[in-house]
């Protein structure tokens, strides 16, 4: 992400800097505890895409239980 466009991005809750996480994607309000999504370098500066980084990570689906043999 370019560093000019950073210096101009605030968090649209608090109106504070950001930091952008450049494995994950995301721009990172460290006051607020949201990561907003970057996709193809464009942030997603939207409060209902942003991730709540205070809940636990989602582990993803739960792996499948095989069904017990007819008897």
């Amino acid at each position: 992400m370019d560093s000019r466009l950073l210096d101009l991005l605030v968090c649209p809750i608090c109106k504070g800097p950001l930091q952008f996480e450049a494995a994950a994607q995301e721009l990172i309000c460290p006051r607020d505890k949201l990561a907003y999504p970057v996709r193809d370098d464009i942030p997603l500066m939207l409060v209902d895409l942003a991730r709540d980084m205070t809940l636990p990570a989602d582990p993803g689906p739960a792996p499948a239980v095989p069904a017990e043999p007819a008897a």
